[in-house]
This record gives C-alpha cells, sequence and structure tokens, in this order.
C-alpha cells in the first residue's frame, strides 16, 4: 500500500466522530419522607351467634300450639309453645284445696293448744296434755309449710307449660309438632327449638402465628405503634364491599397457638342492629388502630423486579441508580419500603420500564408525598 494512502487513513479515524449521547428520558418522581400511616390489618372471619339458646321443656305434657313463626326474630318474652295445661290447673286446684285444709287443722290446733295452757295451770289437764297439744301445732304448722311449698311447685308447674323466649334473638324451626308428648331432660328429645342472639354478633377470626410474630418485632422496633390498652377498633366487610357502619371491639383472645392450624383464635364482638351479619356468614375483619409512625412510601408503579430482589431507580446527579430494597405491607396503591431507602431520596415513579442503571432522566412532574 502506498506511504500517503497509509497517512489518509490514518488521519481520517483520528477525526472519527464520538457516539452520540443517550437521551434524557423524561419520568415523574417522588419524594420519599417517612410519614405515619394506619396499620390496618385485615383477616377473614365468620360470623357466630353471641348467645345461643335451647328452648327445652321443664315438665312433661303434650304440645298444644307453637306460637311463633320458625325462623323469624322473636322478642325477650314472647310466647314460643304451649303445653296442655289441663293437667297443670287441676294440680294447681289440687294444691290450692290442701292448702286450705292445712290452714283449718292449723287453726284446730291453735285452738286446742289455747285451751290446754289455762287447763293446766288449774292443775285440769296433765304436762302430757299440754305437750301433745303443743307438738300437734308445731306438726300443723309444719303441714301448712309444705302445702304451701307444693302449691308454688304448681304454680311454676303450670307457669313450665308455657315456655317463653328469654331473648332477643332469632329462632331455628320447632322439632315437634302439636300433639307430641314433650318430656323434661337434657337429651335430644327434650328440645324443642334454639335460638340464636345476633345483635351483637361475634365475629371470630384466626391470625397466624407468623403474622404474630412478626408484629411482635415491628411493636418492638418502633414500626407499628398500637392503640393504648390494645383497644383496636373491629371493621367488618361484607363479600359485596359493603362496610358495616357500626365498629366493634376485640372481647377474646385464645391464649393458646392451635397446633393443627398454627392459628391463634381471636373473637370481635359488632352491633348487628339491621341483621347484615348472620351466624356463618364469612366477612372481612380489618383491624384498625394501630400506626406506622414512619413509613416509607411508594408507588406500586415504582417498583421492579431484579435478577435477586426488588428494586427502585433513584434519580442521583441526573441518572436513574438501582437500589435494592425490601418490601414490607400494602397500604392503597403504595408498597412500604422496609429496607433501602434514606429520607430525602428520589425515586422514579413512572416511567421505569425505560430505564437502565445510568439511564439520563429528566423530571417531568413530581408526584405528591401523601397517598
Amino acid at each position: 500500500m502506498p506511504l500517503f494512502i497509509l497517512i489518509l487513513l490514518l488521519v481520517s479515524c483520528s477525526h472519527a466522530p464520538p457516539p452520540p449521547a443517550k437521551e434524557a428520558i423524561p419520568v415523574s418522581v417522588i419524594r420519599v419522607n417517612p410519614q405515619p400511616i394506619p396499620a390496618d390489618f385485615s383477616f377473614v372471619g365468620v360470623g357466630e351467634s353471641s348467645h345461643i339458646v335451647q328452648i327445652r321443656a321443664r315438665v312433661e305434657g303434650y304440645l298444644e300450639s307453637i306460637n311463633y313463626v320458625e325462623g323469624s326474630m322473636v322478642e325477650q318474652g314472647q310466647l314460643l309453645f304451649t303445653l296442655d295445661q289441663r293437667p297443670f290447673l287441676a294440680d294447681l286446684e289440687k294444691a290450692q284445696g290442701e292448702l286450705s285444709h292445712q290452714k283449718a287443722v292449723l287453726w284446730n290446733a291453735e285452738q286446742t293448744k289455747n285451751r290446754m295452757v289455762p287447763l293446766y295451770a288449774q292443775s285440769a289437764v296433765s304436762q302430757r296434755d299440754l305437750d301433745n297439744s303443743i307438738a300437734d301445732l308445731l306438726v300443723a304448722q309444719a303441714d301448712v309449710e309444705k302445702a304451701q311449698a307444693a302449691l308454688y311447685q304448681s304454680e311454676l308447674n303450670l307457669g313450665y307449660s308455657s315456655l317463653v323466649s328469654p331473648v332477643r334473638g332469632l329462632s331455628s324451626q320447632a322439632k315437634y309438632r302439636p300433639g307430641a308428648l314433650i318430656t323434661p331432660g337434657v337429651g335430644e328429645e327434650s328440645l324443642l327449638t334454639t335460638l340464636y342472639v345476633v345483635d351483637p354478633i361475634w365475629v371470630n377470626f384466626n391470625v397466624s402465628d407468623n403474622d404474630l410474630l412478626h408484629l411482635r418485632k415491628d411493636i418492638a422496633s418502633g414500626k407499628i405503634i398500637v392503640p393504648p390498652n390494645k383497644q383496636f377498633r373491629i371493621e367488618a366487610v361484607l363479600s359485596d364491599g359493603t362496610i358495616l357502619p357500626a365498629e366493634g371491639t376485640i372481647d377474646f383472645t385464645n391464649p393458646a397457638i392451635q397446633q393443627t392450624t398454627g392459628t391463634m383464635l381471636i373473637r370481635a364482638v359488632l352491633p348487628n342492629p339491621k341483621l347484615e351479619i348472620y351466624p356463618g356468614l364469612f366477612v372481612t375483619v380489618r383491624v384498625l388502630g394501630a400506626i406506622r409512625p414512619h413509613a416509607m412510601l411508594v408507588p406500586q408503579s415504582a417498583v421492579v423486579q431484579g435478577a435477586s430482589s426488588p428494586l427502585l431507580f433513584v434519580v442521583e446527579n441526573g441518572k436513574a441508580m438501582e437500589r435494592p430494597v425490601k418490601l414490607g405491607e400494602w397500604y392503597k396503591d403504595f408498597w412500604i419500603i422496609d429496607e433501602g431507602l434514606t429520607p430525602g431520596d428520589i425515586v422514579v415513579a413512572r416511567g421505569v420500564n425505560r430505564l437502565e442503571q445510568g439511564t439520563p432522566v429528566t423530571i417531568q412532574s413530581m408526584i405528591p408525598e401523601t397517598p
């Protein structure tokens, strides 16, 4: 190759234009600073009657009538069943007659004793005669008391023949029809129906042992602050998204972890005047009242799944720099960042799909920090 051609080639290569600079990508960002937010927790719960009452017969008799609509709401004191009252009325009249008889015997014994006292003073009767009159008086008084107790028992039995509701609650079906012989006892043969108190209503839910341990660590580290005396508020959400207007409270926490499920049973009690929750109905239970005093929030769109961990793009000196982070819980449409950010960091919220490590960016808009 001639020497002048080689020199020409070398001169032309030394003046080659540099590669074009990367164009800055417009992005929307958010400045991250710690802020207090509610620390709410959601669980699946199921409704349960707060008071189950089994209506049982206390006396034997034939069922005469069913006085309520099965499955309806019954009021306290409402008549539910009536047994044939004629045998009980007869017993009551018999007891009243026996009491009258014993009162007459008592009166006679009192008169006899009153006559014996002056006669004994005149030595007209013996000491034995006086003692017998006093003993007859005491026996007559005891017989009157026995007759009064029998009369009271007869009145009770007559009252037991009319079974009324001791509570306000939902009724189940009647186990017997009119004409059936009802016997007292504790078995199934004495059960007439069951009532379920649903206002207030219990809602049971379970918390896993892992969630409990995580919560205790967050409380100990100050990431979560619980309400005074752990008086959490309870909110119930129906399957269609309806939120019950009245809030409840936690009234029972099982002290032991259930070995079969690895969960702890917690019971909430909620007002239920409109019967939105029935026993057996599944609802979403929201436990309210705790706060996260120093939460770091980024929008969902800011998080990118890296090769080994989630990451964000933080704007540093006009460039997008990758920042591995540890994700916490959800809050609305935001992620809570447990680790990886410092107060004041500017995080790319929108436009991350066009970024890579060191990409120049230009801030197009700033998203408000408070969600």
